[in-house]
């Protein structure tokens, strides 16, 4: 048929191949030509813990590059065994094994000068030639067309395994060394303010945590702002509710309008939830100890996630895990809910003691809070919200980032686009 006609043709300056249409004067070349393998070193289990680095299967599965300091495992090997697993610079290393399909056989290029060793949870390809790049391997060989030749690879039913007889078979679509490099070099500057964003994003939120230690405290006091502030009890300045759950046996009482909010659309919705993934109906909300929160309440989770807190961008309702704070006149919502996420590290420290795995209503209620006059609260709110969007635009620009590096490596490992 026509369409058949056209799905052939192949545009000018390309070739179809087993592993998709590539650029004529690419080659493809299975593994078992690009490199010798072998499996890793397995040591007593005294041998661990000093000595000389050591790339387990983590490696592998967390980074494309391993330049030697994120290395964390350390082992003592006799000198000759030493030499025999050792991993040179422009090496590949592939973890045998995985709690996933999805993670079996990925790969990381060594880069790094230092002397390292490698695992037997790992397979190292040492390159037989000089026809591959090893900062472009990090990158290609993680690529779409060789990862959907190795995951159905992975075999076993509790972890998947891989190995080298498996590794031999892939066949790798490979440019020539110039356009190897220039790929390379394209990605690496696109990982490179990948690295600076998610820096500044850590440096900020150290920033944020500390204005708020601070502010939020009374030990800085905004330019105009003097008094003393009362410290009250959280129980007389807010109205607590809890919410709470319709029988799930009913399907009539889920699915309708009315959203319901989890802990898990809290921590993923941030500071205001307005979306939430399962709502109730009107009888579903009849039927439970559940009530309708109003917009610009707290909420409070005293299960699970303890002390994760957002403030209601809708009406919604919730279950018996989440507390809906409505604060007095004396209160702002905003105020509360910053000071609330200042108390989250402490308030996880008690579920994690098991002194107390939840919270509850009383407990909250209980909670000393210091308070200034209102137009201060006000003052303070605005300094954090200013912090709040400079991370949200920060971390949108960061999932920007690595949308574009996704669609380049598409575009540039399988030449639908070419930099030479």
């Amino acid at each position: 048929s026509q369409e058949d006609g056209r799905r052939m043709e192949v545009r000018p300056g390309y070739k179809r191949t087993d592993v998709g249409v590539i650029p004529e004067e690419w080659e493809v070349r299975p593994f078992a030509e690009l490199f010798a393998f072998r499996n890793g070193v397995n040591a007593d289990k005294d041998s661990y813990g000093q000595g000389i680095r050591f790339i387990n299967v983590l490696e592998p599965i967390t980074y494309s590059h391993i330049h030697g300091p994120e290395i964390t495992g350390l082992v003592t090997l006799p000198e000759s065994i030493a030499a025999s697993y050792a991993v040179r610079r422009g090496d590949v290393l592939f973890n045998r094994t995985s709690e996933t399909q999805e993670e079996v056989g990925l790969a990381a290029a060594y880069l790094g000068s230092e002397r390292v060793v490698f695992g037997g949870f790992v397979i190292r390809g040492r390159p037989t030639s000089e026809t591959l790049d090893p900062m472009y391997s990090g990158y290609a060989l993680r690529a779409p067309c060789i990862r959907s030749q190795i995951v159905p690879m992975g075999q076993g039913a509790i972890r998947a395994n891989i190995g080298q007889s498996n590794l031999n078979l892939v066949a790798a679509p490979m440019p020539p060394l110039p356009e190897q490099r220039a790929i390379a070099e394209a990605l690496s500057d696109v990982d490179a303010l990948l690295d600076g964003l998610t820096r500044l994003i850590a440096k900020k939120r150290d920033l944020k945590q500390a204005a708020m230690q601070q502010l939020l405290t009374g030990q800085t006091r905004l330019p105009g702002f003097h008094g003393d502030w009362a410290v009250k009890r959280l129980g007389d300045v807010a109205e607590m509710r809890s919410g709470g759950t319709p029988p799930s046996w009913n399907p009539a009482y889920y699915d309708g309008d009315i959203p319901w909010v989890s802990i898990s659309d809290m921590t993923k919705g941030g500071k205001v939830v307005t979306v939430t993934d399962r709502s109730l109906s009107r009888e579903g909300l009849l039927s439970s100890a559940t009530q309708m929160f109003p917009v610009g309440t707290v909420l409070y989770a005293m299960y699970a996630s303890l002390g994760e807190c957002s403030i209601a961008g809708v009406s919604l309702c919730s279950s018996q895990a989440i507390l809906g704070i409505r604060p007095h006149d004396r209160l702002r919502n905003e105020f509360l809910y910053y000071y609330l996420s200042l108390l989250k590290p402490t308030v996880k420290l008690l579920g994690q003691q098991g002194t107390q795995a939840n919270l509850n209503k009383g407990m909250v209620q209980d909670f000393q809070i210091s308070l200034p006059k209102c137009p201060e609260q006000s003052a303070i709110v605005t300094v954090l919200s200013d912090m709040d969007d400079e991370l949200s635009a920060l971390e949108a620009r960061r999932d920007k980032t690595r949308a574009l590096k996704q669609a380049m490596m598409q575009e540039l490992l399988t030449g639908r686009t070419r930099l030479v």
